[in-house]
């Protein structure tokens, strides 16, 4: 008869099996001879009676073999995490210990140049000689479930930091998809009016291997009080079919799409466009950032540093050397260098280093190819053929090279410029764009386009400079879409304003003394044929002094036009705006929830002054409930006004409602947006779908929360969706343990997975459902089952084994109602035993259970 008790907190049975380990390994080794420990001490009182064999333990973080999930570093850096078989192997020092059975091709995708060492094994080997590599070498630590590997620096490729083998791009589980968002708003005026309107947003999808087809199609309603008819009104905005083309480090697009706007203006188009894809590159060769070059005398240590900070850091051989794989910073600021040799003497550089958007590095070529049709916004615009291509190219020295041309039957333009880092003076490109059009019912024409950008920061004042000046330099000049627009049918089309120059500045300031930055920004345009003129001009300035933080902005604008026909650009809009902000925190009092209250107050140039307080924040375990209320008041006759809104993020989906009212009417608003994704295991509702996406299949365990993600959590059967990934790069999904059931347990919490563009990659947990015991086993007689026994469970759907402790307790997972165990701890026929069990089904958490092993 099995004896049984509840308990509510569990015995961490991994630390008492830890400790007598601890004791048989601890004793230092003699010189001359290897000791060995008599397991029969570990039965005490129970002297002559049967032990377990524990010769794997002998050994000095012995273990036993088998397959164990592991986190894998190379030179102290993590490459994977994955299940790895471990074989006992005899060391050179004729010890035997658990070496990792890793194949050819694992250590092809971890940077090892498998190819330099014939006698490592035959491609279709299982497992490697790591010994074919001089002074590889392969330590398994048990305690912390790592295996770190230690290869020469000469055995690797020289891969960018943050490289991840395409080999390993996953482009997920074939799917069915849809973003859905459903919203609407029921309007009163005070007069009896008023109105309603829906809208309803879909972008369904389907995901096939490589390929993502997508849509997105709108509906829109919109109805009055007391006027006949409903206007109603679909669209669909685009289809595409696209997919990467991994060789290239490109993007493939088929459909409805747009050109890059680096070179040209976007046009947007229906056809197909093959483009480079920066994503595809590691983050550390992403961007701009100048080539380190370099001569060390020893082994040295190379530090680069950037404001003050070091953003790289590395270690050369004696020589020269160049260091490609800096991550972006952004900005400008010189990269001072520091060559530490081995016998501590310095050497010391400085890289001159400021970027314009333009900026490649050296080597790094950047393009695109399109062509199809044009794609208006109006469906009486003709469908012009079109075609398109850009290219930039990154230069030794910090220059960059780039053009194109946009070519159609009605205009053609070829553009050319150069960029180059200026070091100490920062950084400039400049271009000249020549172009050919034809308009409806007009002459031909031509004329050029040039066009001028800098940028440059003061490390030492925090003063960041960036101008960017255009200037149409003939009347002749039209950009493609505004020359398209106008072949249209018979209606009459508003000819487009030809810009002549176009010229921006913005400076930001970094207040040292004040906590805070300043920023100013001016713009100004005319244009040809008119004397048509837009100038605005803004400066504000942002802090936080104490978690309180506040700005102060005004703006400046004047926009004139043409006058009753005449070209006199009379000033019809005149306006400055003064605003000001400011955000209390408040957690202390919502119980450490995100909580602030807010003022803002803005006031115009004819006396205009509106004013807002507002209380918002969130709530809930997970602070998936934003909430907000606000109260206003405005002069000049507005009144006051005042606003309630909420939005809940729940696992299947995210909604909103608010209420606002004024002097003149108000409003009822609504909405409801989310995913549903369909695969081979079933329907999952999710909160709305980002580009790339992670299906969580831990099946049977739900309601369990995903770290990192608000209210995200598995449905009934199971399953979530995490709506974000990052694509081409390694995503740490964690299932949050704390919130499983009790009769749930996870063989492992976290999955990496590195998805493609578009992609919904599957990551499978293994689960064990069942109840969770602590059961202390004795044999026929009364003794204890011995220490390092294994049980298992022959009728859990995954093989797993469970080893006895002290006193004959092992802590059991996933088990049913009733059933039998196999016990064992020798080879012999009465090292063996069997365990008939029954446990209450009401019975929660784990259970005490003492059983007898016949």
């Amino acid at each position: 008869m099995n004896k049984r008790t509840s308990s509510d907190s569990p015995l961490n049975l991994a630390y008492l099996i830890a400790t007598q380990i601890a004791l048989i390994v601890g004793a230092s080794p003699s010189a001359n001879a290897r000791e060995r420990f008599n397991p029969a001490h570990l039965e005490t009182g129970a002297g002559g009676l049967a032990t377990s064999d524990l010769s794997a333990f002998e050994e000095h973080g012995g273990q036993q073999p088998g397959r164990y999930r592991v986190d894998i570093y190379i030179n102290d850096s993590k490459v994977d995490t994955r299940d790895v078989e471990f074989r006992i192997q005899q060391n050179p020092q004729g010890q035997s210990t658990l070496q990792p059975c890793l194949s050819l091709n694992d250590l092809a995708s971890w940077g090892v140049m498998i190819q330099r060492y014939p006698t490592l094994g035959q491609p279709d080997a299982s497992c490697a000689r790591l010994s074919a590599i001089p002074q590889a070498s392969a330590d398994f630590r048990f305690s912390h479930q790592q295996l770190l590997l230690s290869f020469p620096q000469s055995s690797l490729t020289n891969a960018a930091r943050g490289w991840v083998d395409p080999a390993r791009w996953d482009d997920g589980i074939p799917a069915a998809l849809v973003n859905y968002s459903v919203s609407g708003a029921n309007n009163r005026d005070k007069k009896g009016g008023g109105g309603n309107a829906q809208y309803i947003n879909l972008r369904p999808g389907l995901n096939i291997g490589p390929w993502r087809l997508r849509n997105y199609t709108t509906w829109n309603r919109n109805s009055q009080n007391g006027e006949s008819g409903t206007s109603t009104k679909w669209d669909t905005v685009y289809t595409y079919a696209q997919r990467d083309i991994r060789t290239l480090k490109s993007r493939l697009t088929l459909g409805d799409s747009t050109t890059p706007s680096d070179i040209f203006d976007s046009i947007p188009f229906r056809g197909g466009q093959l483009a480079s894809d920066d994503d595809m590159l590691p983050e550390s060769l992403r961007g701009y950032a100048p080539v380190v070059r370099g001569i060390a005398r020893t082994h040295a240590q190379v530090t680069i540093r950037q404001n003050g900070y070091i953003i790289y850091q590395t270690y050369v051989s004696p020589g020269s050397f160049e260091i490609t794989d800096m991550y972006p910073t952004g900005g400008s600021g010189d990269l001072f260098v520091t060559i530490k040799e081995s016998d501590s003497s310095e050497q010391f550089l400085v890289v001159p280093y400021a970027s314009v958007p333009v900026l490649q590095r050296e080597g790094r070529l950047k393009y695109t190819m399109t062509t199809g049709v044009y794609r208006a916004y109006d469906n009486g615009i003709d469908r012009a053929p079109l075609a398109a291509g850009t290219a930039i190219y990154g230069l030794p020295a910090g220059y960059t090279v780039y053009g194109g041309g946009q070519f159609s039957n009605r205009y053609q333009a070829l553009a050319l410029g150069i960029g180059k880092n200026l070091g100490p003076i920062g950084a400039l490109s400049t271009d000249i764009t020549q172009a050919w059009s034809q308009q409806k019912d007009r002459p031909r024409e031509e004329g050029q386009s040039w066009r001028i950008r800098y940028s440059k920061n003061l490390v030492q004042t925090g003063t960041n400079f960036t101008f960017a000046g255009y200037r149409y330099a003939t009347s002749g000049y039209w950009d493609m879409q505004d020359v398209l627009n106008t072949w249209r049918d018979g209606r009459r089309y508003v000819m487009p304003e030809r810009r002549r120059n176009r010229a921006e500045l913005t400076v930001s300031q970094n207040l040292f003394q004040i906590p805070g930055n300043l920023a100013l920004s001016a713009i100004v345009e005319d244009y040809w044929g008119t004397r048509k003129r837009m100038e605005s001009y803004s400066a504000s300035y942002n802090g936080s002094y104490k978690g309180i933080s506040f700005g102060l902005s005004y703006s400046y604008n004047i926009h004139s036009a043409e006058h009753y026909g005449q070209r006199s650009g009379r000033t019809y809009d005149r306006d400055g705006l003064f605003a000001l902000t400011m955000s209390i925190p408040l957690e202390k009092l919502f119980g450490g929830h995100p909580t602030y209250a807010s003022y803002m107050m803005n006031t115009s140039k004819q006396g205009n002054t509106t004013q807002n307080l507002s209380l918002g924040g969130t709530l809930l375990t997970d602070n998936n409930l934003s909430w907000s209320v606000m109260q206003g008041y405005g002069s000049q006759g507005q009144g006051s006004n005042s606003g309630i809104n909420a939005d809940w993020r729940a696992s299947y989906a995210e909604t909103l409602i608010g209420y606002a009212r004024d002097r003149y009417s108000e409003r009822v608003n609504y909405g409801l947006q989310g995913g549903i994704v369909a695969h081979r295991n079933g329907l999952t509702f999710s909160q709305p779908l980002g580009e790339t996406m992670a299906l969580i299949a831990a099946p049977g365990a739900q309601n369990v929360a995903v770290l990192g993600q608000s209210g995200v959590k598995t449905d009934r059967f199971g399953y979530t969706v995490v709506p974000y990934l990052s694509p081409y790069r390694k995503n740490d999904l964690t299932l949050n343990t704390e919130t499983l059931a009790d009769d749930a347990e996870l063989a492992l919490a976290t999955q990496t997975v590195i998805p493609t563009r578009g992609a919904l990659v599957k990551a499978s947990y293994e689960t064990s459902l069942g109840k969770r015991v602590l059961m202390t086993l004795r044999k026929r007689h009364g003794a204890s089952v011995p220490f390092g026994a294994m049980v298992i469970d022959p009728a859990s759907p995954t093989p797993k084994s469970f080893i006895v402790g002290d006193g004959g307790q092992v802590y059991l997972t996933g088990l049913k109602d009733a059933g039998q165990l196999e016990v064992s701890w020798s080879h012999d026929p009465d090292g063996r035993c069997r365990v008939n069990y029954s446990l209450t089904q009401s019975a929660s958490g784990i259970i005490n259970l003492y059983a007898q092993c016949l």
